[in-house]
């Protein structure tokens, strides 16, 4: 029995994005490459030949992603203790790079060709500092596009309150010698 009210329809929902689409395709293409390119070498060569290629990406990954782990924590204690109160820090040479090569460690870590030659390439000086220029202009765009009240709205706040972060609650007072008192100021919100 109907009661002659209209049912409710649900919103349209949003188109999906690009990346949402084709990420899960490229990722499942990826994986069929990987294990493609793992059985033609080891139909060339043999199995241990795949197995030792394998171990020894795992070890080489391994190191990587320590030695980085290593030179980002050194970073971190040197600039905490060169760092002035009220002094900006500049930076270092040297002090850049340890995510990408801690990526670079983590794809030599996963099992494949193809991502061992992606790790080898992301160790490569030249390549990090073209990703990390790429990586950079990307999120300043981003940011430049979100609208008010968005998350980058709160990353250009962030940046606003440069070096130290520190904000100081307070009023400020005016003395002119002709300015006569007009009772007790109130207190201040916070």
């Amino acid at each position: 029995m109907t009661t002659g009210a209209q049912t409710p329809r649900t919103p349209a929902r949003p188109p999906r994005s690009r990346l949402r689409t084709f990420l899960p395709l490229g990722i499942a293409a990826w994986l069929v490459l990987e294990i493609w390119l793992l059985t033609v070498v080891a139909g060339a060569s043999s199995g241990f030949i795949v197995f030792l290629l394998l171990v020894a990406g795992v070890v080489l990954g391994s190191v990587v992603i320590k030695a980085a782990g290593r030179r980002a924590f050194r970073n971190l204690t040197e600039t905490l203790n060169q760092q002035q109160p009220g002094t900006p820090t500049e930076a270092r040479q040297g002090s850049e790079g340890n995510g990408l090569m801690m990526l670079g460690g983590l794809l030599l870590i996963l099992p494949g060709l193809i991502s061992d030659a992606l790790g080898l390439v992301m160790l490569l000086p030249p390549v990090q500092k073209a990703v990390s220029r790429y990586a950079q202009r990307t999120v300043e765009r981003k940011l430049r596009d979100a609208g008010p009240g968005a998350l980058g709205d709160a990353f250009r706040q962030a940046r606003m309150r440069r070096p130290d972060g520190k904000v100081v609650p307070g009023e400020v007072v005016r003395e002119d010698p002709d300015d006569t008192p007009q009772g007790p100021r109130p207190p201040l919100s916070r």
